[in-house]
């Protein structure tokens, strides 16, 4: 059976995949000119996944409009 993660855990794994992505980008862009494709690939994961955490953390906190 498939468990669907909270979003409090979802937001865990994605924080995780996140930091785990910066540390790769930063060992890259010490030799910018070997990879640059993959280097603008991992920036727009990363960034993807900052947009997709902070709508989950959003979703997480009611409206005060309700």
């Amino acid at each position: 059976m498939d468990r669907i993660p909270s979003a409090s855990a979802r937001i865990l794994l994605l924080q995780i995949r996140h930091r785990a992505l910066d540390t790769e980008i930063t060992e890259l862009a010490l030799n910018p000119y070997q990879n640059q494709l993959l280097l603008q690939r991992l920036k727009k994961e990363k960034l993807r996944i900052k947009d997709e955490i902070e709508w989950l953390k959003d979703d997480l906190i009611p409206d005060l409009d309700a």
